[in-house]
């Protein structure tokens, strides 16, 4: 069942989509070659508690760490490590989220790690520009598959692939809520969109459309090929004036591309 936010609610996560953009901002600012991902999931835990909220991925379902710290064909889940630097040409995709007041709010950017190929440019420029078309698509009585759609399609004209085995989903009150998000298929499916409802839309993008694998650890999600992946995330609530990016810093509502 879809819980809908009240107003209250949506106040509450604006606020922690706000804090949370902060954090990821400055942890992207941090990213250089040779900086071991541990650092990063230290940096995020500091300020999240420093802000009286708490990390929603620490402890979840047995989850280490405060952070998703994946590099390159790693598409998600990644668990950060002081034996694990990025580098040169890397692209590193960091995925977060927090819980104060009693709402969670969850978002996901990949970086280039200096200089980087034309490739990943590609990868990085569609991956990003997909998680916008799909949040276009948050309008009061769109079906939830144009959500789906309007990111698969894309992305697929452009040359990639989407990961099929991991998908956006609710949130609010948990983590994950109703409903599920696929990042493919046709439009015009799915329940109707109603203001209250709320998004965390999370296209990968690979460059292989290759299955994915889940590493020795049972977390650590990569790609078929080993081939580049990125990860982008925001949280988006409906609201009677249209879909509100909580996760965008400030207070500005995005609805369309950046």
């Amino acid at each position: 069942m879809i819980s809908l936010k009240s107003q209250a609610e949506i106040e509450i996560m604006h606020a922690n989509g706000r804090l949370l953009s902060r954090i990821l901002t400055a942890l992207c600012d941090e990213v250089r070659p040779g900086r071991d991902t541990a650092h990063f999931d230290r940096m995020a835990e500091e300020m999240i508690r420093g802000n009286g909220a708490v990390p929603s991925f620490k402890g979840y379902h047995g989850y280490p760490a405060t952070i998703n710290a994946s590099i390159n064909d790693e598409v998600v889940h990644g668990i950060p490590s002081a034996d694990r630097r990025v580098a040169e040409g890397d692209l590193f995709s960091i995925d977060i989220g927090l819980v104060r007041d009693g709402l969670h709010v969850d978002m996901a950017t990949t970086v280039a790690v200096g200089d980087v190929g034309e490739e990943a440019l590609r990868l990085l420029e569609v991956g990003k520009s997909s998680l916008w078309r799909g949040i276009k698509q948050v309008k009061i009585g769109n079906r939830l598959s144009d959500i789906s759609h309007a990111i698969g399609s894309f992305v697929e004209a452009e040359g990639f692939h989407v990961v099929k085995e991991y998908v956006g989903h609710g949130i609010g009150t948990a983590l994950h809520e109703d409903p599920q998000i696929p990042n493919f298929g046709p439009p015009g499916h799915g329940v109707r969109l109603t203001p209250g409802m709320a998004f965390a839309i999370e296209p990968m993008v690979k460059v292989d459309p290759l299955p994915t694998r889940v590493l020795d650890d049972e977390w650590t999600v990569v790609t078929g090929s080993g081939g580049l992946s990125v990860h982008f995330e925001h949280t988006v609530v409906l609201t009677d004036d249209g879909a509100l990016v909580v996760t965008v810093g400030g207070d500005e509502r995005r609805s369309g591309d950046e």
